[in-house]
């Protein structure tokens, strides 16, 4: 249990950094703790003999649990009673494109349920404010936090062999960003860029693996 308290305070930083990551969830703490959940299955995984840092590792671990507890814990929610209505609208919805062969306005749909037009219209119109694709964090979907809250060796390795092919500077940007944990001003200031330059050169490079890893 100490060793665990010990790698957790060691860490204290990584996981407050990548909590504040997530600026649309406001409580900090709670997030720490998801974090911290992270970081014990990381340790609980983690192979040294494998050449990869601990904190490279366990970074997609941290990842994962904050970015569950934010799924699990949305602070916007339908309640009962619109959720009901929804389906309800939805069911309508598809017995009157049966019936009247297209889909139907809203002003139908009002019509039929004898509900009023502006509730139809305003659930038909609701967004859930934590889809799969929205952009919670540094422009990472939703659907790229979850695939990636599994992480393994070979495709960390896979992962450093295509950055080795990778010209310079692109090349240790993403070495000092992805295996040495550098920020992109330390990575600026090590290679006389801007951050603008290297943050700028970083994506492109992201682009180019999330196409290669597809």
């Amino acid at each position: 249990m100490e060793e665990i308290t010990e790698i957790i305070l060691k860490n204290e930083s990584l996981i407050y950094s990548i909590a504040n990551k997530f600026s649309k969830y406001k409580s900090k703490e709670d997030l720490f703790q998801a974090g911290c959940i992270g970081i014990i299955e990381a340790y609980k995984n983690y192979d040294k003999t494998k050449g990869v840092k601990f904190t490279s590792y366990a970074y997609k671990y941290i990842y994962g649990e904050i970015s569950k507890f934010v799924r699990e814990d949305r602070s916007i929610k339908l309640s009962k009673d619109l959720n009901k209505l929804k389906n309800k609208i939805e069911t309508a919805k598809e017995h009157l494109t049966q019936h009247l062969m297209r889909i139907p306005t809203n002003k139908e749909l009002s019509d039929f349920l004898e509900i009023d037009l502006s509730s139809v219209e305003q659930i038909l119109n609701y967004k859930d404010p934590f889809s799969m694709d929205e952009i919670i964090a540094d422009d990472i979907s939703m659907h790229e936090l979850i695939k990636s809250a599994n992480p393994d060796y070979n495709t960390l390795i896979a992962l450093k062999t295509e950055i080795e092919k990778l010209k310079e500077p692109e090349r240790t940007i993403m070495i000092e960003r992805y295996f040495e944990d550098l920020t992109q001003s330390e990575i600026a200031s090590n290679l006389g860029l801007s951050q603008v330059d290297v943050s700028r050169k970083e994506k492109k490079v992201l682009a180019k693996l999330k196409h290669t890893f597809n």
